[in-house]
């Protein structure tokens, strides 16, 4: 029997088929899925931020952050049998939710989110084989662990499977 596993915003987990990993609501969060198809097991993070040393310490939470989130969850991922040379990634989000006039690129998060998330899965040898990125709209992913399919729901845009 499946089982649906909620991601909420600045969290990562990890799951094994037959389970269903979701996250609502993407705006300028990314939505990092990661994928073993060998294993079967999957991944999620919801990541609010670029880099944690935005954060002070106190503050500090890896899931909120594409420099800590991705590593953190690549290590619990192989708690469920995953081997990181199988793993590849879809990402969707990092929309620039309001319009803004200015062009400073300190306000477009949506934009730095997705630029730093794939920095990082260059810099860890992980291969992105699908991205729904930017535009204007939120989304809410499903990725479902027995097939790597990934579901991105959206209000006006319709959906798609990655």
């Amino acid at each position: 029997m499946s089982v649906t596993i909620r991601v909420g915003m600045a969290e990562y987990k990890a799951a094994k088929s037959p389970a269903t990993l979701i996250t609502l609501g993407l705006g300028s969060c990314v939505g990092v899925v990661l994928y073993d198809s060998i294993s079967k097991v999957g991944g999620l993070a919801h990541v609010m931020l670029p880099d944690s040393n935005l954060s002070s310490k106190k503050d500090y939470n890896p899931g909120k952050f594409a420099d800590t989130a991705i590593d953190a969850l690549i290590r619990d991922m192989n708690r469920f049998g995953a081997d990181k040379r199988n793993i590849v990634s879809k990402i969707a989000g990092g929309a620039q939710m309001f319009q803004i006039k200015s062009e400073n690129n300190i306000m477009q998060i949506g934009k730095r989110n997705v630029e730093a998330v794939k920095a990082k899965l260059i810099q860890l040898n992980i291969r992105i084989i699908a991205e729904d990125v930017e535009g204007n709209y939120g989304r809410t992913i499903e990725l479902y662990c027995k097939t790597g399919e990934l579901t991105i729901k959206t209000i006006g845009h319709g959906n798609r499977i990655l």
